[in-house]
């Protein structure tokens, strides 16, 4: 049963509706409502379609509007706004203010029918994609705080896209903070920003330390487009820098390697991006690596993964279990696999997260993040393989859980949010 509810002052737009029998099957049903019992009815009836008429005063109904679309309980629901007459300017502010749609009150049923039918097969997929989402989530596909894809899954993800060609002539880009960026990075501000920024279709992945890629259905003017937007949504002076590479083949690691060498030259010229080519970053027979290399890489691989199976999992799950039991109400989550090691807490809408990954040949790198109103500061901690020990890994974990402990007190204290 799909229930539809009309909100209108005026009792001949009411008759109009309900006269024009606008139902898709028996067992669909119409309601109505004024504007003063609005958040009282829609509570009750938590509907699928929500017809709002244009208020006299369109002040209180943008207002309404942004009340509908602010609750998490109305998330299924969908507005469409009935104009008396068009104006583009209040239908551009409903539209930014979650509305889906808008049709004059003087369309013909049929009309009505359309927009409805539509708007309920948009509801049916969002919530068929929550579910898989949801499913995703659970496996740990997709990261539960931010929604994002998680790194972990990057090469499967990519790759079974690449070769589906969906995303041919697209683009890949990876985003960071720069050096001034990281004294205010925060992952929540920087997933906000993002989800902001891309439509449905684009694939976001991370946050991997404090770096996020994206493959955008779109060109390399698109791609430029989405970034100046995720600056846009941020604070003035979390500045960041960008690597991007068209997509026009079907191996991901030399599209990921590719992106890798335009970011590090934009944050070496301190450019705002960087697009892939010979012209820009130099002639790219880099990205073939020679025997020898490739003998080291995966010697060093393999350490780091003896390391991470040896020394850091272990201490990971030691440190864990020493503090569970202080932090309260907030949640600690860690996992190691053979690329990276994440350890994060959440508290609400606090998180603290430490992420391990090896992204050169002799060192690793330790990313330190805080999001949350007056978190501590961001930093990086580079260090060679050699110093991989539990005693230096447990210091700093440690370290890092009492900095959350330090800032966070009055929200974890046990029995406390």
């Amino acid at each position: 049963m799909n229930k539809v509810i009309l909100i209108t002052n005026q009792e001949e737009v009411k008759k109009k509706i309900q006269d024009n029998n606008v139902l898709l099957r028996t067992t669909d049903g119409i309601y109505s409502s004024t504007y003063d019992n609005a958040p009282d009815v829609l509570y009750d009836l938590r509907p699928d379609i929500i017809l709002l008429h244009e208020h006299e005063k369109r002040d209180k109904t943008l207002n309404l509007l942004k009340y509908i679309t602010g609750k998490k309980i109305f998330e299924n629901s969908n507005v469409i706004v009935l104009v008396n007459q068009f104006d583009r300017a209040f239908i551009l502010a409903a539209y930014d203010n979650g509305a889906e749609d808008y049709i004059s009150v003087n369309s013909e049923p049929v009309e009505f029918l359309i927009r409805i039918i539509n708007s309920i097969k948009k509801s049916g997929l969002q919530n068929k994609i929550k579910r898989l989402n949801s499913n995703l989530e659970y496996y740990g596909i997709i990261d539960n705080i931010s929604g994002f894809y998680n790194p972990k899954f990057e090469n499967e993800v990519m790759n079974t896209e690449l070769n589906k060609g969906n995303y041919d002539n697209s683009a890949y880009m990876i985003i960071t903070p720069d050096e001034n960026g990281k004294k205010i990075y925060s992952n929540e501000i920087m997933i906000q920003a993002i989800k902001k920024s891309v439509r449905i279709d684009d694939i976001v992945i991370g946050p991997s330390g404090s770096r996020y890629s994206l493959l955008m259905n779109t060109g390399i003017d698109g791609a430029v487009k989405i970034l100046d937007k995720i600056k846009s949504e941020l604070p003035e002076d979390a500045s960041i820098k960008a690597g991007i590479t068209i997509v026009n083949e079907r191996e991901f690691d030399s599209v990921k390697k590719k992106a890798t060498c335009a970011l590090n030259n934009s944050l070496l010229e301190n450019k705002a991006y960087t697009i892939f080519s010979k012209a820009e970053v130099g002639d790219d027979d880099w990205l073939e690596i020679s025997k020898d290399d490739e003998k080291a890489f995966k010697l060093f691989k393999n350490a780091f993964s003896k390391k991470l199976e040896n020394v850091i999992a272990p201490v990971f799950y030691r440190v864990q279990k020493s503090y569970e039991e202080q932090i309260g109400d907030a949640k600690i989550e860690q996992f190691t696999d053979e690329q990276q090691s994440i350890f994060r807490i959440i508290c609400g809408k606090y998180e603290s997260r430490l992420t391990m990954i090896y992204p050169a040949f002799s060192k690793i790198v330790i990313y330190i993040t805080h999001s949350g109103l007056d978190s501590p500061e961001n930093r990086e901690i580079t260090l060679p393989l050699s110093q991989i020990n539990q005693n230096k890994i447990g210091e700093i974990l440690e370290s890092f859980v009492n900095e959350f402990i330090g800032v966070y007190r009055h929200i974890y204290s046990k029995g406390q949010n």
